[in-house]
């Protein structure tokens, strides 16, 4: 499924595939590391971390935060330890992590429901979804009016891949209690074999709700646009070079520095 581009800046959405064929295409998977050495908040980095030293905690790395994976504060000092940038982004953001829902069916329902918007309309159309259905899940949304959905600000398309979900989720074709068994190539896989669900989706519902440490979202429109401003002197990356300059710098932990380029557009973290 084609997942267009969206109006955010930089909190989850694809963008379209013709927005990389418009953009120059810069291939520096060698970034010079003075190129890289200044933090999002636009001051020096104050900690610049030698990747042969011990890396020490950044201030705002909250050591006590319950509600993100197990693995956040390794992570993130990892990602601060090589990464002049990142160092400043945990500085800034460290506070904060991924947070799961909990609920898969509702984790999917949202990132459906967030195709092709921006975050603000996304928002407001969800609000009006759960108050509709009076909590989003799989009965109410099989069994909901189509021209109610269609009142709450839903597409005609999204209305259809939302009701086949929910019906999939009843007859038991939906099924996620397996996935956390599967890697992340088997888990994509199930997920794109649903009406309705693209890669950029299947990589959401990874990164968010099975809280996988490594998935890099290079159709992402927010995490294109930071990695321009912060790597390629303002120049849009093809995949190519996004996947060599994470390979080189974020493995296995491409999923939080994901997490931490949203918040270098958006202070205000999404989840899923």
């Amino acid at each position: 499924m084609s997942e267009p581009v969206m109006d955010s800046a930089g909190t989850g959405r694809p963008a379209a595939a013709s927005a990389e064929a418009d953009s120059p295409v810069v291939d520096r998977s060698e970034v010079d590391r003075s190129e890289v050495d200044r933090s999002a908040t636009g001051q020096a980095n104050a900690n610049p971390l030698e990747a042969d030293q011990p890396a020490a905690p950044p201030p705002n790395l909250d050591r006590s935060s319950a509600a993100r994976p197990a693995y956040w504060r390794e992570a993130s000092l990892a990602l601060a330890g090589r990464d002049p940038v990142m160092a400043g982004l945990v500085e800034a953001f460290g506070h904060g992590g991924l947070v799961q829902k909990g609920d898969p069916f509702a984790t999917l329902a949202r990132a459906i429901v967030s195709q092709q918007i921006s975050v603000k309309a996304a928002d407001a159309i969800w609000a009006r979804f759960e108050t509709l259905l009076g909590g989003v899940a799989a009965a109410p949304l099989a069994a909901a009016d189509f021209e109610a959905l269609r009142g709450v600000g839903l597409s005609r398309p999204k209305i259809a891949y939302l009701q086949d979900l929910a019906v999939r989720a009843l007859d038991g074709r939906f099924d996620p209690g397996h996935w956390h068994r599967l890697d992340d190539a088997a888990v994509t896989a199930e997920l794109v074999a649903v009406k309705g669900i693209g890669r950029w989706t299947a990589e959401m519902f990874l990164i968010f709700h099975l809280q996988r440490p490594d998935v890099l979202p290079v159709d992402d429109i927010g995490v294109q646009k930071a990695m321009a401003q912060l790597y390629f002197d303002g120049q849009r990356p093809n995949a190519a070079a996004m996947h060599a300059l994470a390979d080189r710098l974020w493995r296995p932990w491409r999923s939080v520095a994901t997490w931490y380029l949203w918040r270098s557009l958006d202070p205000v973290a999404v989840a899923y």
